[in-house]
């Protein structure tokens, strides 16, 4: 039985049943309502509550007299912080990585594009210090993953589109779960230290070529290095 608020119960639930969707757990579909009450102890209340929260994320639809059908792969929300990260977890296969790597390529060099266009003086000291964790992090003196992300949480605040902003959870997760669960990353350098000076550089003088090029390049590396090292 679940302890805790009646939230809390349903946010363990949603997880568990969630992580047993994507790991492969259920064939084709989720057991009735009244089972998962019985199975994992919870109350109706948030088992529905659960169930509608999947039906969100794309993993499981609902219907009368046809119980509670699992989605196929391609309508799971991927951009969906959850989904993202229960499939990284449980299955982050180099096909996987390649997509994500191949996603960043596009949204990542287009972000500082349009951070070289649309940055503003806070945003350039934002990016700016988060340089010097990627300094610090390339002489040992901080985390390498959580520098990286600071850095890309700038130029993507940097554009100043709230499209590009939704996707800052998106990258945080993806590039955290990765570097976690991946073998692939292991004795990767994150920090190639002058790449990153060149892109601040571009973005603080305002040269959206030069930034997006610096981007690509590096992602182009990065995604060669972890999938065909």
């Amino acid at each position: 039985m679940y302890q805790g608020s009646a939230l809390n119960i349903t946010q363990n639930l949603t997880h568990v049943l969630g992580l047993a969707i994507v790991r492969g757990d259920f064939k084709h579909s989720l057991p009735s309502e009244a089972d998962i009450c019985e199975q994992y102890g919870v109350s109706r209340s948030a088992t529905r509550e659960a169930v509608k929260v999947l039906t969100t994320k794309g993993l499981i639809r609902s219907r009368p007299k046809q119980g509670i059908r699992i989605q196929e792969e391609r309508h799971w929300n991927m951009f969906d912080a959850d989904v993202l990260k229960w499939t990284l977890v449980s299955k982050p296969t180099l096909d996987l990585l390649r997509e994500f790597f191949e996603m960043r390529i596009v949204t990542d060099s287009q972000a500082a594009s349009l951070a070289a266009t649309h940055a503003n003086t806070d945003n350039i000291s934002k990016l700016e210090a988060a340089l010097q964790r990627v300094r610090d992090a390339d002489a040992g003196l901080d985390d390498s993953l959580e520098a990286d992300i600071a850095f890309f949480t700038a130029i993507f605040e940097a554009t100043h589109n709230r499209f590009f902003l939704q996707l800052i959870d998106f990258v945080s997760t993806a590039l955290r779960v990765t570097q976690r669960y991946s073998n692939r990353l292991q004795g990767i350098k994150l920090i190639n230290l002058a790449f990153y000076e060149a892109i601040f550089h571009a973005i603080d003088k305002g040269n959206s070529l030069a930034a997006f090029s610096l981007v690509k390049n590096m992602l182009d590396d990065m995604m060669k290095a972890v999938l065909f090292e």
